[in-house]
């Protein structure tokens, strides 16, 4: 039996991190396997071509939950990255923290330890910032965040249509203050993505103590009693862990291989004839993820990306790019945005994401016409949905349900988006571009019942899952992890992605999820310590 210290579930963002930082000691032995391929095709590199990553479905796995009335009788569709660097590799690279308030939430949520001021420093550490060196940025570790290389036009209207609504600019969405409009730094470098891949794997996978397996499935986790001991893969062969199985698997595939391990709902588990190693009834529960709707205008000229990668004009983007690393194929798309509060609770409660081209969602045809996309999402969903198996079997689908919009707070906070989006829309500096209103339809607005249904009917997901093996307090029955992100009731088993998060912070997701990974790995190897949470 081929035997490691470590085995990493994963290779995405999360499992970058953890192989890099675990593989520095040349004489512990790693191994990371990965169900996806290398992240050598050229539209990963390319920022602006993530669109036709997503597009394509290469690299990208979609999970999809069954039809719901709250979203008018629509599936939700969540693409995941299949691929080494997963959501780092096929994302739009917007580099986003959320909240200081978020992390003293999750403190305050039984995650001991997990504080702003705990946090801070650590994504302080990881962070090469181009632009920034303070209390709040860093500028030596592995992660470079970039300023834009390409501002669009209609990027540049819609930061000062906003702030003719009120909306004050903002610089720097990770500072001190979040609300405000402005542009996004991005995960680039040098006109490249530059993903949890780029950052960290690069320099540790020619480490001959750090094995990487790609296109590998496992199926299940071992055990000796309630100790981990290993992994059983899809090919067959069983894998030996000496020391830890650390799972990066992600938000639907770290609480399914748990589950079919034995680690979930006692009576769930036992109803479908599977072992019972740990009762840990939250495995699978507390999803959330951010939605957004979007206010759509068409252009009375020809500015916008549409068409932009075909044909002559596809061919001279390329050309500028590989010989200057400048112009629009350096963009990430989503450039501009910003948060405000439209509900009155004292911090941000809303995100714009804008583009420069009309986007329809996954399950709509695209739209042929230049326009711009106002997209506006809730940060923290108070609906809630669940990803259990239904087969002991590892090649069934394990029941989705993804509980979008079934909590009318978050249907009113998209509400409310949409109103400022349109008045953003119909502000001076954005509307001397527009010709028409694209979507919603004229005067929705006006009608609440009308909005509600716009919003039901068009919301989609951002791609953020998470919080479905939350961390916290041991009183609460549904945290699955203690605060070193150990799962509970077994040894030698942790969970380091987004699925540990106790609540969905407030904005994207990669970067956090990166400073849980790399937290993570101080914990395994003895850096840091939370000694007020028992396991």
């Amino acid at each position: 039996m081929e035997e490691s210290d470590y085995i990493i579930v994963g290779g995405g963002s999360s499992g970058c991190v953890m192989a890099e930082r675990l593989s520095e000691n040349p004489m512990t032995k790693v191994l990371m396997i990965e169900r996806g391929r290398n992240d050598f095709h050229p539209w990963i590199h390319i920022p602006a071509a993530f669109f036709k990553i997503l597009k394509s479905g290469r690299d990208i796995k979609n999970y999809v939950a069954a039809p719901s009335e709250a979203m008018a009788g629509r599936p939700t569709i969540v693409p995941t990255g299949k691929v080494i660097g997963g959501g780092s590799s096929v994302n739009a690279m917007l580099y986003v923290r959320g909240q200081s308030e978020d992390y003293d939430n999750w403190a305050q949520l039984g995650a001991k330890g997990w504080s702003y001021n705990d946090c801070l420093p650590v994504f302080r550490d990881l962070e090469n910032n181009e632009l920034y060196s303070n209390d709040y940025h860093g500028s030596t570790g592995d992660l470079h965040v970039s300023e834009p290389k390409f501002k669009h036009p209609l990027s540049e209207a819609f930061v000062a249509a906003a702030q003719e609504t009120g909306i004050p600019f903002n610089p720097d969405f990770n500072g001190a203050v979040q609300e405000g409009v402005g542009f996004y730094q991005t995960t680039t470098h040098n006109g490249r993505r530059w993903s949890a891949a780029q950052a960290f794997l690069r320099k540790a996978e020619k480490r001959p103590n750090l094995k990487i397996m790609k296109n590998t499935s496992v199926t299940k986790l071992t055990f000796d009693g309630t100790r981990a001991t290993g992994v059983m893969l899809e090919s067959g062969p069983k894998i030996k862990a000496r020391s830890e199985v650390v799972m990066c698997a992600g938000a639907f595939e770290t609480p399914r291989l748990l589950q079919l391990s034995g680690i979930g709902n006692a009576q769930d588990l036992r109803d479908l004839g599977i072992d019972v190693i740990s009762d840990l009834p939250g495995v699978g529960e507390n999803y959330q993820d951010h939605l957004e709707s979007t206010v759509q205008g068409e252009t009375i000229d020809p500015i916008s990306n549409y068409r932009h990668d075909k044909g002559l004009r596809a061919a001279m983007h390329m050309l500028q790019y590989l010989t200057t690393r400048k112009g629009l194929l350096t963009s990430n798309v989503c450039e501009t945005g910003g948060f405000i509060d439209v509900s009155d609770a004292g911090i941000p409660d809303l995100q714009f994401h804008v583009l420069p081209s009309m986007v329809a969602g996954l399950d709509r045809p695209a739209i042929e016409a230049h326009g711009v996309s106002i997209g506006q999402c809730f940060l923290r969903p108070k609906s809630r949905g669940s990803y259990k198996i239904r087969s002991a079997d590892p090649t069934k689908k394990p029941v989705f349900i993804s509980g979008a919009l079934t909590d009318k707070h978050d249907v009113d906070l998209l509400m409310r988006g949409v109103r400022k989006s349109i008045e953003i829309l119909d502000a001076p500096a954005l509307a001397k571009y527009i010709k028409r209103r694209h979507m919603p339809a004229p005067d929705v607005e006006n009608d609440d019942a009308a909005l509600e249904e716009y919003v039901r009917k068009t919301a989609k997901t951002l791609f953020h899952p998470s919080c479905t093996v939350k961390m916290g307090a041991d009183s609460d029955r549904m945290a699955c992890l203690d605060s070193e992100l150990r799962v509970r009731g077994v040894q030698g088993l942790r969970v380091c992605d987004a699925s540990a998060m106790p609540a969905l912070i407030s904005g994207n997701t990669n970067a956090p999820t990166m400073m849980i990974a790399e937290r993570a790995a101080r914990f395994i190897l003895g850096k840091d310590t939370i000694a007020t949470q028992s396991a």
